[in-house]
């Protein structure tokens, strides 16, 4: 099977959103009068993001998911996305399942894909590059949390970081069904774009949590020019997690990546409207710490506390050229 054989066999679908897509050197869609295009892309690569042997469906899932968490963080509308597929062989039945995960994510939010590439390579590789769009001088950026504003995370947090170790046989966890979840967290995120939509006026600040809440939440910090106290007892964690050890618990929940839940900041008064959203959405929103001022000469960082006391609690995030 040649390579454009490849893509119109797996990849080729019915789409409105572009007047040209697959086909042709370059894809031809219009932009709507009004309306910005928020633009991001991603890379998973084999025994650094995914492990070997990984389901191919869950991992066509996962290669759309942490593109579309980018476009919640920043409250936009899914509207098109690009793919580059790197495979040691054309396995039909890998691309069969990878192409079935990856289209039942982008129908689920109408996001169409409308170009792309494939090659040859020694390890898989993915890389989409997903469009949204946002009304004219929209889009929720890192940079306006203010001094008093609530911290909110959405969802649970830890438990990709628990699958993770459950795959890998670092934690023993012996309830096989609190297993399965965590380990579907890993391998199945849901993005939180209705959300993260919905928060679009909200929300003074918000990213999502791809690298953990103590790598992610310090870059809103430093592009607002502010500090955090984050209370550890706070945060949400799952009925898995609470099975832990309580500070193994919270270092998973801070400082373990892959949650793909959605951190923010807004103004107390707006609590009323958040927890309402969360009842509207059927999921769990928390409001796990405050935003401080960053004094001269301090840097932006994050102040543990436990039990409303500061501890010494410490916590790194996923650093990709680290870890």
């Amino acid at each position: 099977m040649g390579e454009f054989d490849l893509i119109r066999r797996f990849f080729t679908r019915d789409q409105q959103v572009a007047r040209v897509g697959i086909g042709d050197d370059c894809a031809i869609f219009g932009a709507q009068v009004g309306y910005e295009h928020c633009i991001s892309t991603d890379m998973l690569v084999e025994g650094r993001h995914f492990l070997s042997g990984v389901d191919p469906a869950a991992l066509g899932h996962k290669a759309l998911a942490v593109n579309l968490s980018d476009l919640a963080a920043m409250g936009a509308q899914p509207h098109s996305f690009l793919l580059s597929l790197g495979l040691p062989e054309a396995d039909e039945a890998w691309l069969s399942a990878f192409s079935t995960g990856l289209f039942g994510l982008a129908q689920q939010h109408g996001c169409a894909l409308i170009g792309g590439d494939t090659t040859r390579s020694p390890l898989t590789f993915i890389n989409i590059t997903v469009q949204g769009l946002v009304p004219h001088a929209g889009g929720v950026l890192r940079s306006g949390a203010q001094v008093g504003d609530d911290i909110w995370v959405s969802g649970q947090l830890g438990d990709a970081a628990l699958g993770l170790a459950l795959r890998q046989e670092r934690i023993g966890l012996s309830d096989a069904t609190l297993r399965a979840r965590a380990i579907r967290r890993l391998e199945w995120p849901e993005p939180r774009v209705a959300l993260g939509m919905a928060l679009a006026g909200i929300a003074s600040a918000m990213m999502d949590l791809s690298d953990g809440l103590a790598g992610d939440l310090p870059h809103i910090l430093r592009a607002s020019g502010r500090q955090a106290a984050v209370e550890l007892d706070h945060l949400p964690l799952s009925d898995a997690l609470r099975t832990l050890p309580r500070m193994q618990a919270f270092s998973l929940a801070t400082a373990g990546g892959d949650d793909y839940e959605l951190v923010f900041t807004a103004e107390p008064r707006a609590a009323a409207r958040i927890e309402a959203l969360a009842d509207e959405h059927g999921l769990q929103l928390s409001r796990i710490g405050r935003i401080l001022p960053l004094a001269a000469g301090e840097t932006a960082q994050i102040e543990w506390l436990l039990d409303g006391r500061p501890t010494r609690f410490e916590a790194q995030g996923f650093d990709h050229f680290n870890d």
